[in-house]
């Protein structure tokens, strides 16, 4: 179902209601600010002296630790790292929800895996904006929006207000502006998870280190194989957002379409399609979370170290060297 009606999705369920946001990082920060500019009363839950703290004071936000900003919220939003779900939900969270409360999640991940398990009585809803907060934030302030994943998981003591509360909040954040898709706390979680392990990010970063070493391997200059295989994907991309995947191919030369079709039959092997279908199991089956609370819970060993191996590659230092001859990138950054 898609919701693009201010009649099936209103802001008013929210207005009057108190709206606690727990973390006020990059996603906590452009809810809280949009509710806000919305007429919601938003306080924010953050630990003293953390940056999340000190910035959502300076914002002019009400900030109460965690376990005092929960009391008496009408919609608690967990705009905290998964990774800690589960002792927040269990020492500060739940100890201090209202009976009436409604939770929400910016994605599926600590339901689906079962790293929070709310009480029966608790309503639990999901929005989750398809892209980063800061664009959350930007589209809004534009008088534009982004589309967001929407998703009621338990109705709680009131079914019909759990429901209206998340949609207020999808509302309220700019959603509407575009589109409200709903779907479940299953889905999004196993497709936001396989689609950011097999192309947005381990797919991408992938085929760029194999393609840069190739190139350097080959003998050919680093700083070109780098221009060629990393800092024009960006380039493509934007195409591919905007146009689509044909789009895309109507916006290149014929020679890089010709080239792009030419590669595909190389590329796309069965054994690609059966690495995909592990890497789907393994988010599906539950491997891949219990991989990821494991490491949280050791202190991120494992990411730590494949970090700093990643940092020793060569093609941070040229990357480095490219950028570095574009001096408006870091502008564009801020």
């Amino acid at each position: 179902m898609i919701i693009q009606n201010e009649v099936d999705a209103p802001l008013s369920p929210l207005i009057g209601k108190s709206v606690c946001i727990l973390g006020y990082g990059n996603q906590g920060q452009a809810h809280a600010q949009n509710l806000r500019d919305n007429g919601v009363l938003v306080r924010v839950g953050s630990e003293p002296g953390t940056r999340g703290c000190t910035a959502a004071k300076a914002a002019g936000f009400e900030v109460l630790s965690s376990a005092k900003a929960v009391e008496n919220a009408d919609l608690v939003i967990m705009a905290l790292p998964d990774e800690i779900h589960g002792k927040m939900w269990d020492s500060a969270i739940e100890p201090n929800l209202a009976p009436h409360a409604v939770v929400g999640f910016l994605h599926g991940f600590s339901i689906r895996f079962g790293m929070v398990k709310p009480p029966a009585h608790i309503g639990v809803v999901m929005v989750a904006p398809k892209g980063p907060g800061k664009t959350v934030r930007d589209r809004f302030v534009m008088g534009q929006g982004i589309p967001s994943l929407f998703a009621v998981h338990a109705g709680g003591v009131n079914a019909s207000n759990t429901r209206a509360l998340g949609l207020a909040w999808a509302n309220g954040i700019g959603s509407l502006r575009a589109a409200i898709i709903e779907t479940t706390f299953t889905a999004e979680a196993e497709t936001d998870l396989f689609g950011e392990q097999s192309v947005l990010c381990g797919g991408m970063l992938a085929l760029v280190q194999v393609a840069y070493e190739t190139l350097v391997e080959a003998g050919y200059p680093p700083m070109l194989a780098y221009i060629e295989c990393c800092h024009e994907l960006k380039q493509v991309a934007d195409l591919m957002y905007a146009r689509g995947p044909s789009g895309m191919r109507d916006s290149i030369s014929t020679t890089a379409e010709f080239g792009a079709f030419d590669a595909q039959h190389i590329l796309l092997t069965q054994q690609l399609r059966a690495d995909f279908k592990r890497i789907l199991t393994s988010v599906q089956n539950g491997t891949f979370a219990a991989r990821f609370q494991r490491d949280a819970d050791d202190g991120f060993t494992r990411l730590k170290k494949m970090q700093g191996a990643a940092l020793q590659h060569p093609i941070e230092a040229t990357g480095r060297a490219v950028r570095g001859l574009i001096p408006w990138l870091k502008d564009e950054q801020k």
